[in-house]
């Protein structure tokens, strides 16, 4: 596989309140990942949509983005997202295509400019592995052309971009994706299932802080976890429960919900304040407390 063919839309991220896709406008409460939320949502359209019984085995939910920045400044939008891959489909004033997004492990930085849109696909954690049979920790921090990974793909980017609604998009994709499944005779995979149990776990459960605290509950080594997580999920254990207890921490810092480092450190699992802090701004890219600030600073 070639690397990251040319910058590309981070999954979740949003986009303004037109056309189509109003009718799906996400409120902030469901908006974890996306950083300073209100800003984003305030300024783009972010939509989003259930999988469908043929395919959520592996996908998790649909989500599409609107700009238009015809006449603005070029938008920069942050994101911390989510340990999944995501398949886009895009246009924008530079180009078109299809894409096979990796986890990506930093802060995702997109700059948006003129008029675009995108509609992605967010696999479940673990869920792409499954469905293609790919070690995807291969494509960790990059993006590869769709018919790269899925040859089957040829002409499916034109036909999802050239329906008028999410409803649309979403089924041409969804009879694509269930015939593949048939035609490769992809069956049920017991180790998917049981990275789908321990994923769900570390993502709703925030006593869930240490990686010794998942092999215990789910009676499995530590290597055995690491190497279902690399093939399945493209990153290690210990990342994926940092990231999400670092989602959990920015959603309410950005909500204005606490303003104690001290007590939030320790709900997140963190060693202690100074731990907690240094991390968040190695990803974030600034304090908690001051992204509090501007976070809610952006409401106006």
């Amino acid at each position: 596989m070639t690397g990251d063919p040319r910058p590309h839309f981070a999954p979740g991220t949003t986009g303004d309140n037109r056309g189509d896709f109003t009718a799906h406008r996400v409120p902030p409460e469901t908006a974890k990942g996306i950083l300073r939320p209100r800003e984003q949502l305030r300024t783009f359209t972010h939509s989003r949509l259930s999988a469908g019984p043929a395919v959520n085995r592996y996908v998790e939910w649909y989500w599409a983005v609107r700009w238009d920045r015809r006449g603005l400044p070029t938008y920069r939008s942050e994101i911390l997202s989510y340990p999944a891959v995501n398949l886009t489909f895009e246009r924008e004033p530079d180009h078109t295509g299809g894409f096979i997004t990796g986890v990506t492990t930093t802060k995702y930085i997109r700059e948006l400019h003129g008029e675009g849109e995108t509609f992605g696909v967010k696999f479940r954690a673990g869920g792409f592995g499954a469905f293609t049979g790919l070690d995807v920790g291969a494509i960790r921090d990059t993006a590869v052309e769709l018919t790269e990974v899925l040859p089957e793909a040829v002409g499916l980017t034109e036909q999802v971009l050239a329906a008028a609604t999410l409803e649309e998009r979403r089924a041409i994709v969804e009879s694509f994706l269930a015939d593949v499944a048939q035609h490769r005779a992809i069956s049920d995979d017991t180790a998917y299932r049981l990275v789908l149990d321990i994923v769900t776990a570390m993502e709703h459960d925030p006593d869930l802080t240490r990686v010794d605290q998942v092999t215990d509950r789910f009676d499995i080594p530590v290597r055995s976890l690491q190497r279902l997580f690399r093939r399945y999920v493209g990153a290690g254990p210990k990342w994926v429960l940092r990231r999400y207890r670092l989602q959990d921490g920015a959603h309410l810092l950005a909500e204005g919900r606490t303003t104690d480092l001290a007590d939030l450190a320790v709900e997140l699992g963190y060693f202690d304040q100074a731990h907690f802090s240094r991390e968040f701004a190695s990803e974030i890219g600034m304090p908690p407390l001051e992204y509090a600030r501007s976070a809610l600073a952006s409401e106006g």
